[in-house]
This record gives structure tokens, C-alpha cells and sequence, in this order.
């Protein structure tokens, strides 16, 4: 009976959250949000429009690196990750073998 409990509680969690059917989303940044980190982490470091070529590269570099690696999700699907490694494996599973069937 516990078991029919807890999975509507995930139904209705779910439906009531502001994620609802878009529980994962690619993070957007862009170099000027990496730039704006740096100098609230570092008050005294000037990162102004002065600053290089070399340093707006590496900025940009950041920002593309960081939209290809981290997403940004609801928690309510974040703690079913974590609380069910089995669940967690199937999904990478089915990402590797993404088209794989339609061979």
C-alpha cells in the first residue's frame, strides 16, 4: 500500500511543480555572465571592456564549454537520480544507444 502512496505523491509532486514537463533544461551563459562571476568573486580584479583578446577568448571558451556540460533541472527529478542509481543507468543507457534501434 506504501508503494501506491509514494508514487502518487510523485504524481502530484510533479504536477504541482513549476518544472512540470520540462524537467531538464540546457544552463545558458554567455561570456559576459562569466565575466560578471569573476568580478563578484574577485571585487578588486578588473575585468572591464579593456581586457584582451585572449581573456574574451578563454570567456567565450567557458561559456560554450559550460552550456555543453551542465543542465539545470528540477529537483524533484534531481532526487529521483540520486535515490535510484537503477534509474539513473537506464537513462544514460538509452542516451548512448540514442538511434541505435532505428538501424
Amino acid at each position: 500500500m506504501s508503494d501506491v502512496l509514494n508514487e502518487a505523491y510523485g504524481v502530484v509532486q510533479c504536477k504541482e511543480c513549476p518544472w512540470y514537463k520540462s524537467c531538464v533544461i540546457p544552463m545558458k551563459f554567455t561570456a559576459e555572465d562569466i565575466r560578471r562571476q569573476l568580478e563578484q568573486s574577485a571585487p578588486g580584479v578588473d575585468i572591464s571592456q579593456q581586457a584582451d583578446f585572449s581573456i574574451q577568448n578563454l570567456l567565450s571558451s567557458m561559456a560554450t564549454a559550460a552550456q555543453n556540460s551542465l543542465l539545470e533541472s528540477c529537483p524533484i527529478f534531481i532526487d529521483r537520480l540520486r535515490s535510484s542509481p537503477k534509474l539513473a543507468q537506464r537513462l544514460k543507457e538509452m542516451m548512448q544507444n540514442w538511434g541505435k534501434e532505428e538501424e
